[in-house]
């Protein structure tokens, strides 16, 4: 029972970092050396094992740019069942989306496809309106 606390303070260690760092996108390395900074006791593999746990939760998003680089997590800060993600392809943002066409669309994949999406793990891809403008110059 104890190691189970333990592993839960560590998960809560790694979450609240990312939180902390809103909108910085960091490879599982970089959480681990600031943490290791704060002279927080937890090692490589954990922080790889609880930056898992949190994105399949939904809680945090994990970005991939290519196979020789590290993959990138953020903190979703969704606490509602239905949000879904925005990231811009170009400048990395991630804006958080609460649509109710969305929703529609999630019902229906249900219902006629027998499909469950998991909202807080969708992530939709394209340009913000910021780097949409740059495009049209």
């Amino acid at each position: 029972m104890r190691k189970k606390t333990y592993v839960t303070v560590q998960k809560d260690t790694v979450l609240n970092y990312l939180k902390e760092n809103p909108g910085r996108h960091v490879n599982a390395r970089d959480v681990y050396d600031e943490l290791k900074k704060q002279e927080e006791k937890i090692g490589l593999t954990t922080v790889y094992r609880h930056l898992e746990k949190l994105v399949q939760e939904g809680q945090v998003i994990r970005s991939v740019i290519d196979e020789n680089t590290p993959a990138c997590y953020e903190y979703t800060g969704c606490e509602d069942s239905h949000c879904y993600h925005f990231k811009c392809i170009r400048c990395g943002r991630i804006e958080h989306i609460h649509c109710d066409e969305i929703t529609i669309l999630e019902n229906h994949l249900n219902s006629e496809h027998n499909f469950t999406i998991m909202p807080r793990m969708t992530v939709f891809y394209g340009l913000c309106e910021e780097c949409r403008k740059y495009e049209e110059v």
